[in-house]
């Protein structure tokens, strides 16, 4: 079971976006994809405080997927699907097997300012086809706004992720707003969190 201190801090409050943006919806038994599980943090504490969802945890890397199985035993998830391996960057047909217009949530937890943009494209056409009508794509993470990134410690941030990897980066905003225009998706909402991160909603049109 690998511990991310990031994920440990922060899950609450993606929590509570999570529960306000689906309150709507809780009659009903939703599924949800996430992009990049990670440690598998997230979607565990995600899953005992919104029963009315069943996840799909996914991700590129094998400890990840292992560790998200070590946290699923271990707290009994009944709601938590086994992870799967899925690369955002590939077509949406080679996502796991997943048929279209079947998922009613995917969200990117700190997925997109670790990824290409490439992976950001595949994100949002994946999400294209495989969410429903009305359905959601929910990121979070540090974004950079009409090209700027503020304050500084967002450019340190952004200088660091492109010495790891020179495609990596910071995400800007109306980029995405673009990328989600062209697959069907519109910016619904924008969420100011803690220490500059945001969450983007958006719906499937």
């Amino acid at each position: 079971m690998l511990l991310s201190p990031q994920a440990e801090r922060n899950w609450e409050d993606l929590c509570s976006v999570l529960e306000d943006v689906l309150e709507d919806q809780s009659h009903r038994q939703l599924f949800a994809l996430e992009l990049g599980s990670g440690t598998g943090q997230h979607v565990i504490r995600f899953a005992q405080k919104i029963p009315f969802v069943t996840w799909q945890p996914s991700d590129i890397k094998d400890d990840s997927r292992e560790s998200i199985k070590a946290y699923i035993a271990a707290t009994k998830a009944e709601s938590v699907l086994q992870p799967v391996h899925l690369d955002a960057s590939e077509p949406w047909e080679k996502w796991a097997g997943l048929s279209r217009s079947s998922c009613d949530v995917i969200i990117a937890i700190n997925l997109l300012q670790y990824s290409s943009f490439k992976t950001a494209q595949g994100v949002f056409s994946g999400a294209g086809e495989i969410l429903k009508q009305n359905g959601l794509l929910i990121t979070y993470g540090v974004y950079a706004v009409n090209g700027i990134i503020s304050p500084d410690s967002n450019e340190h941030l952004d200088e660091e992720l492109r010495k790891m990897n020179p495609e990596w980066g910071l995400p800007d905003i109306d980029v995405l707003r673009q990328q989600a225009f062209g697959n069907g998706l519109r910016l619904e909402r924008m969420i100011e969190m803690e220490d500059y991160y945001k969450c983007l909603i958006f719906r499937k049109l």
